[in-house]
């Protein structure tokens, strides 16, 4: 009997299939490129409004940015649906690269 019930369930397709592959591939690539985008970005606005000098502005920026990349990408595998771990974190990166255009200005400080 259990060689039975053994031929039976392993006849039976794995759950998702290429559909989860799909969306595997699609967070991943989210993580990494939508991550890069956020975490540049942000190091971005942060060598403009941080209250360094130039050189230390950037600097800290830059090591800053490598926490954002990961929160990225863990928010990516952690997000209800494909849709959102690509929006939150491009329209999180669109407006931190707006404010930090609007603060251009700043950024060029000694």
């Amino acid at each position: 009997m259990t060689t039975q019930v053994a031929t039976q369930t392993s006849k039976k397709r794995p759950a998702g299939g290429w559909r989860h592959a799909g969306q595997v591939l699609v967070r991943t690539l989210a993580a990494v490129f939508c991550g890069y985008l956020l975490a540049h970005a942000f190091s971005a606005l942060a060598a403009s409004v941080l209250p360094f000098a130039r050189p230390d502005r950037v600097v800290a920026g830059a090591l800053l940015a490598f926490p954002v990349w990961c929160a990225a990408a863990v928010y990516a595998f952690g997000a209800r649906d494909w849709k959102r771990a690509v929006g939150v974190p491009l329209l999180l990166a669109l407006a931190l690269l707006g404010l930090a255009g609007l603060l251009a200005e700043q950024a060029l400080r000694p």
